[in-house]
């Protein structure tokens, strides 16, 4: 405003008193009697001084300008110099580090004198640091914020204590050697470094009326509530507490807040966060919105820098000054205060609802009797709260009160208690070390056994009474009391079945239906089937009615078929259908191509019902007459959208552009099939579900709907399509798979299990029979034509993932969350041989010519014969979700894991190459040829914070990332020079892959 020389301003009336605050120093004002809907008109009269200093920087920049223009060549290198931070110049790095990845990629990072001095310059003065001062080095070495602690120290002649690892793991003795033989006055550290001291400790020592802390500096984490905070101080402590903020890209420290003594002394419960504050020395903080806008209010993403304020990341040799970085912190700024709302991986979708996982731990630990906590999202899947009790802890007391502060769907899965929280060597909350905690505490409760009927009668009420809230009087339930009608809801229900799965120790087949449906005895019932199996327990005639199997005894028959002379037509309309067919892993299907291209004059080398490899397909593209070629059957319908993700990096060989976008209505965890037609390519099909309940199918080049059909659940289940190609088949949660026209949706058939089917069905283009397994630890072969099931076979624990089918041996491969992996004869359904792996098996095998792999959840890759012998395994560091996936030479081997990591191997199990992604890697990676260079294979593959990487296949290098707006847990699949995937933001995605000559 100043420096347009503004004469008039409309101000909103309710802004009146912020404006005349904000501006007063600045200039005179006359208020005209000019008032429209709620607006004041000002008249400005700036202050004389205010304008010399105006007209001083216009003839600054004038002088500038006019000196830039006459600059000759010769003066080039002066003015780069004078605009840009150059690594090269002698004495500008004060340190180098690397950071983890807590913003993005893990990066070098390259720290200038001139970017931390005003760091330690002003904390010198913020802080008031004299020679008396003792600060303690509570950060090691690899932590930038240890710079800001010596410096500060040595510049200020202060002491600084150092203190050895031994000392520090111990907070008794820690607090002791800080507080009674050295007495520290200053302490800057993360909140989890400090309440390892423990609320009673934090209380009586570190923030006590008698300490020697003078002040404490909180950061590298959320700060803790307010309440929290006020409870640790002991009356009359007069430390001063502040929130410090910043990132290691800009190297150290960017905000400060001291909070005030009035606030920390107020004996009223403050819900209100902690605001960041203000900017500390030579340090600029912006807030952008989604399209990268400045805002003023609102939510958005915190960006740092400044004029000097900047360091070189990776391979950067010149950094322009006053470069901004982009944090991967969500803020909301509220009347110009900036308060945190969490990192960007704090941010989950669960139940259909997003959700702050710091926010549900800043609940727990303001709890009465929680000492510490600490919350995870474990395996994308479950929300755990681990905590450090001060006393005996009831879990259903904790449960209650979380109730009455946190909506449902922020109610976590499980309660953990632990006896103190592990952390990293920064001083942060090492989650990894958590994730290993309660797979150890699932393994012991899975170990517990129930002591007989009458147990499980008392705890089923038990139950009942603490997720109901219901009071614990010694009045038991009455047997026709039903869940929903007794204050239960979805989000209760669900809890109701881990809490009953994890007594009896097993998975019980149907269970949440019973809980949603039947009453507390029928419920009870149910569970004694499953338990006690063997004391003479009947099914009741209702519950046989309601889960009836179409045609099917409920023999279990462990080898023996059930209908093995089955006749199968070869299609149903009597029409030769020609197809190819890709799915995740790069699947490809080539069914009934032989007939058609004979009928052409072509000839190709593979047989007419074939499972072939990549190369293979671009072989028979090649066999195509130049009218099959259709690169879109409707160009006009190709839509142009802006807000549907962000391409990541500049310098790629490759870039993804969003072709079209179509929204399912919920989260699409299901991985694309696409169906492409040899009669006529340019009708190619995309079908996917979601938990919408929607099974669509999606014209592949132009993203227009075909037609949709709602199912009875949510469908996590990928489609699979018949031999004919009349039909895919779907799995869905209500426990049936859905068999649907595939040119219209219409319901062909339906067949019954008994629990969820969230695997994926396998066509055996031999027989045409579908295989697929579900929930009630059952796999089964159907035959869709004659509506029969022809085997179903006990596995031994739930089927999660999807079977796999080898021709040469003629095996079908099934795997469990038991950690059993079966070969079974696709024919008979015998077994042929098992391998227990000892951990739950969430990977779906993947067959070769000689072998067939499957991940495991301890982080190992398993590799076996095809008779059963296990050759090699390769161990990850973190639970391998993801599926394998084989080149087109079946010579390597790509998969994901836990530990973000995308790896490839070689047959005999050796490391050729890792990639490090931002996130977990969930699902399974798909490999192709380059659209633009046909002699190189790329591999696409999804990280689940909605990342995609294109990698070079023999090395891993990286050819482009590109951000989708959600969490993915959907596997890519492509075709041409298209990527289809699913996105947990509701949308199925295609998206181009151009070269450089495309862009």
């Amino acid at each position: 405003m100043r420096k347009c020389n503004l004469k008039y301003i409309l101000v909103e009336k309710q802004q009146i008193k912020k404006f005349k605050s904000s501006y007063e120093t600045l200039l005179n004002y006359d208020t005209f009697a000019v008032e429209h809907d709620d607006l004041v008109l000002f008249g400005l009269h700036w202050k004389s001084v205010e304008v010399n200093l105006m007209l001083n920087e216009r003839k600054e920049e004038y002088e500038k300008e006019k000196t830039t223009n006459s600059t000759n060549s010769e003066n080039s290198n002066e003015e780069q110099s004078e605009e840009h931070m150059d690594v090269r110049l002698k004495h500008c790095l004060a340190y180098v580090l690397h950071t983890s990845g807590t913003t993005g990629i893990p990066k070098i990072v390259r720290v200038p004198h001139a970017c931390i001095v005003p760091n330690i310059q002003h904390f010198q003065v913020l802080f008031e640091i004299t020679y008396e001062d003792v600060l303690f080095l509570a950060s090691p070495l690899t932590f930038d914020p240890s710079v800001v602690e010596i410096f500060v120290a040595l510049s200020s002649g202060a002491s600084l204590l150092i203190v050895p690892t031994s000392v520090k793991v111990l907070p008794s003795k820690l607090a002791a050697v800080l507080f009674s033989h050295h007495r520290v006055t200053i302490l800057q550290a993360t909140p989890t470094l400090l309440r390892r001291f423990g609320s009673q400790l934090i209380k009586s020592t570190v923030l006590s009326a008698s300490t020697s802390l003078r002040v404490l500096a909180l950061g590298g984490e959320a700060f803790p509530s307010l309440t929290v905070l006020k409870s640790w101080r002991g009356v009359g402590n007069k430390t001063q507490i502040f929130n410090i903020y910043g990132i290691t890209e800009v190297s150290s420290w960017a905000t400060f807040y001291r909070i005030p003594e009035k606030i920390l002394n107020s004996t009223l419960k403050c819900e209100l966060p902690v605001q960041l504050g203000f900017p500390l020395l030579g340090t600029v903080v912006e807030v952008r919105d989604t399209n990268g806008f400045i805002i003023q209010e609102g939510d958005g993403q915190v960006f740092l820098g400044g004029r000097n304020r900047v360091c070189f990341l990776d391979d950067e040799m010149t950094v322009p000054l006053g470069t901004m970085r982009a944090t991967g912190d969500f803020v909301t700024m509220k009347n110009g205060e900036i308060f945190f709302l969490g990192r960007k991986d704090s941010q989950i979708k669960r139940h259909g609802k997003r959700l702050n996982i710091e926010l549900v731990q800043q609940v727990a630990e303001g709890l009465q009797q929680v000492e510490s906590c600490a919350v995870t999202w474990y395996n994308q899947e479950k929300l755990i709260l681990f905590m450090v009790s001060k006393n005996d802890l009831i879990k259903d007391y904790i449960f209650k009160e979380l109730q009455k502060y946190l909506p449902s769907h922020a109610i976590p899965d499980e309660l953990v208690l632990i006896d103190s929280l592990p952390f990293t060597s920064h001083g942060k909350i090492d989650v990894s070390e958590l994730n290993k905690i309660y797979l150890n505490y699932i393994n012991l409760k899975s170990e517990c056994k129930l002591n007989g009927k009458e147990e499980l009668w008392e705890k089923l009420q038990h139950f009942w009474k603490s997720i109901l809230s219901l009071s614990e009087d010694p009045l038991k339930i009455p047997g026709d009391s039903l869940f929903l009608n007794s204050g239960g809801d979805s989000f209760k229900s669900i809890r109701l079945l881990n809490e009953i799965e994890k007594l009896v120790g097993t998975s019980v087949p149907g269970l949440l239906e019973i809980i949603l449906n039947s009453s507390i005895l029928e419920i009870y019932n149910h569970i004694l089937r499953t338990v006690f199996p063997d004391e003479d327990l009947t099914f009741s005639k209702n519950y046989a009615t309601k889960r009836k199997f179409n045609d099917v005894s409920q023999e279990e028959t462990s080898g023996k078929s059930l209908h093995q002379n089955s006749v199968m037509p070869l299609n149903c309309d009597n029409k030769i259908n020609a197809f190819i067919a890709l799915s995740r892993g790069s699947q490809i299907l080539s069914l009934n191509t032989t007939r058609f291209l004979t009928k052409l004059g072509h000839c190709p080398s593979a047989c007419s019902s074939d499972l072939i490899s990549q190369t293979n397909i671009q072989n028979m593209e090649s066999l195509n007459p130049p009218a099959f070629i259709v690169k879109s059957k409707d160009p006009s319908c190709v839509a142009e959208v802006s807000e549907e993700g962000t391409p990541v990096i500049e310098d790629e060989k490759m870039e993804l552009r969003v072709r079209w976008m179509s929204d399912t209505g919920k989260c699409v965890d299901a991985s694309p099939l696409v169906l492409i037609p040899a009669v006529d390519k340019s009708s190619a099909t995309v079908y996917v579900g979601s938990h919408s309940c929607r099974m669509m199918a999606v014209d592949l080049y132009s993203g227009k709907v075909k037609w949709e059909q709602i199912l009875g659940d949510r469908i996590e289940s990928s489609a699979c399509v018949s031999k004919c190609g009349n039909f895919i088949v779907v799995g869905c949660y209500n426990g049936l798979v859905y068999v649907l026209k595939s040119n219209s949706g219409e319901k062909y058939w339906t067949f019954t299990t008994e629990d969820a089917v969230k695997s994926s069905a396998t066509m055996d283009p031999t027989t045409g029979l579908l295989y697929i397994g579900s929930h009630d630890q059952h796999a089964y072969a159907l035959d869709i034509y004659e509506k029969k099931c022809v085997w179903k076979l006990k596995c031994g624990g739930t089927v999660f993932s999807s079977p796999c089918l080898s021709l040469i041996p003629h095996h079908l491969y099934f795997a469990t969350l038991g950690g059993l992996l079966l070969a079974v004869n696709p024919a008979t359904g015998n077994r042929v041989w098992k391998h227990s792996c000892g951990k739950p098996l969430f990977s779906s095998p993947r067959c070769c010519l000689q072998y067939i792999c499957i991940g495991c959840v301890d982080g190992n890759l398993l590799c076996f014969t095809h008779f059963g012998e296990q050759v090699w395994q390769f161990c990850t560091s973190e639970p391998i979700f993801s599926s394998p996936c084989t080149s087109a030479s079946e010579q390597e081997i790509f998969f994901g894991s836990h530990d973000c990591f995308i790896y490839c191997c070689n047959l005999k199990g050796h490391l050729q190459w890792k990639f490090e992604t931002t996130s977990r890697v969930y699902s399974t990676p798909f490999a192709f040829h380059n659209p633009n260079h046909s002699d190189e294979m790329l591999l696409a593959a999804a990280s689940t914070d909605g990342k995609l990487w294109i990698l070079e296949s023999k090395s891993g290098q990286l050819q482009s990332v590109y951000e989708l707006p959600g969490e993915v847990f959907s596997s890519p699949v492509v075709w041409e020079s298209m990527l289809i995937i699913g996105c947990r933001n509701n949308y199925v995605y295609c998206l181009d892959l151009l070269g450089g000559n495309q862009k």
